[in-house]
């Protein structure tokens, strides 16, 4: 079986790609990348793919009996074309099946809903492609915040206007045990899948990085409108809208759904302290 990881050079890819070497074994796995050069390190071989080039895609997946499609990073108007050039390929390549990494969040309520609306549509050309698929609903991941700590410290809080809402987190490391069982496994076909940790607020987010890393950090809950005029002064329009988006998703409930972990992997999903601890290690 010749698997395929798009975006392969990146974080989430990179990882999903260690998995499947382990396996199934390198010389069946195939990275695509924008940038072939910058995927050289990963040890497989790597085939040319840019989401916003269809060509690119038809050359990439041949061969191909699996493909691994990771949600581009564009603006959600462009995604849904991007996301299709792969689809489109895959099916003239009688690729047979077809992994999307989709994420958990509301589609109608909050800033972030544009791209949670271009993922929704994704999936639902996934499942119109005819070919064999298996969806991923991807939780907000632990590591931004763990990279983030230094200015959590400098500042002595974590600020946002999440208030009281709960955060099911993952973190890369779980997602590329999962991706790589959904992409063997085809027990999974058909499935959409919640894969998320067990819900935490800020507040408990703080007190787990207090101990793990032994900082004095408090959460400071501040209103929507605010933390949005914040985000957008230090990120830009586009990029503070989706942050403060996510954190709107929170506090309304968005990110506090059952996980499917188990489901696909056989085990249960790392707790927060769990990821902090493998993650400072």
């Amino acid at each position: 079986m010749k698997i395929a990881v798009t975006s392969a050079n990146g974080k989430l890819g990179s990882t999903i790609v260690k998995n499947l070497i382990n396996e199934v074994g390198k010389e069946n796995v195939i990275g695509i990348a924008r940038s072939p050069e910058k995927a050289k390190y990963l040890g497989i071989e790597i085939r040319k793919g840019d989401y916003n080039n269809r060509e690119d895609f038809v050359a990439a997946l041949q061969g191909i009996d699996t493909v691994l499609l990771l949600s581009g990073m564009d603006e959600p108007q462009k995604r849904i074309q991007q996301h299709r050039n792969v689809i489109d390929a895959a099916v003239d390549n009688n690729v047979k099946k077809i992994v999307y990494t989709s994420i958990v969040g509301d589609a109608e309520n909050t800033a972030f809903s544009p791209v949670v609306q271009s993922n929704r549509q994704t999936e639902i050309d996934v499942q119109n492609s005819g070919l064999d698929y298996v969806i991923g609903r991807n939780g907000i991941y632990i590591e931004p915040d763990l990279e983030y700590i230094d200015t959590y410290v400098k500042e002595g809080e974590i600020r946002n206007c999440a208030g009281d809402g709960k955060c099911a987190y993952t973190s890369r490391e779980e997602l590329g045990l999962a991706y790589t069982k959904m992409l063997t496994e085809d027990k999974h076909d058909g499935k959409i899948y919640n894969l998320v940790g067990n819900a935490i607020t800020q507040n408990q987010l703080a007190e787990n990085i207090n101990q793990v890393f032994n900082t004095q950090l408090i959460f400071t809950p501040v209103s929507i409108s605010d933390y949005l005029a914040e985000r957008k002064a230090e990120l830009g329009d586009f990029l503070g809208t989706v942050i403060a988006g996510i954190y709107e998703g929170i506090k309304n409930g968005a990110n506090d759904v059952p996980s499917d972990f188990e489901k696909v992997t056989g085990r249960h999903h790392k707790s927060v302290l769990e990821m902090m601890k493998e993650f400072k290690e």
